[in-house]
């Protein structure tokens, strides 16, 4: 009961930050393009593409009925933009017009493991809820 209610308000909470730096994605999409790797090729599209994904996801994890749905993705979305972390990292690219130390870097990763943990505490076990048919509008036997 307890740890349902504390995963229920990290949920709500993480959600709301995932909405809001998915805005930010935005309304400040300069700030984020440095770190986007060359490869990609066009920062901007691929910074608003992340604000997109970053919006949902946190809309996801604020709704009880696709918190398991949402923590998932939201794992393996912070497992794929961390290349942009690392690129800022190994290349020392300025972002917000400031370069980092080292320790910020180590700081940034540990961070990262901490809210794929997150994500995947929120996400529970591992089957389908049952919670989510009546959005589908299926039933449990179809």
């Amino acid at each position: 009961m307890l740890r349902t209610l504390i995963l229920t308000i990290l949920s709500v909470v993480f959600g709301g930050m995932y909405v809001n730096v998915g805005v930010q994605h935005f309304t400040d999409t300069a700030w984020f393009e440095p770190i986007v790797p060359a490869v990609l090729g066009d920062p901007t599209i691929w910074v608003l593409i992340t604000g997109v994904i970053e919006i949902a996801i946190g809309i996801g994890l604020i709704i009880p009925q696709t918190r398991w749905y949402a923590g998932l993705t939201s794992a393996a979305f912070l497992v794929a933009v961390y290349w942009a972390n690392l690129n800022m990292w190994v290349n020392d690219l300025p972002i917000g017009g400031q370069s980092y130390a080292d320790i910020w870097h180590v700081l940034r990763f540990i961070a990262q493991i901490g809210m794929i943990g997150l994500s995947l505490a929120i996400a529970g076990r591992p089957e389908k809820p049952a919670s989510l048919y009546p959005l589908t509008g299926l039933k449990e036997h179809d």
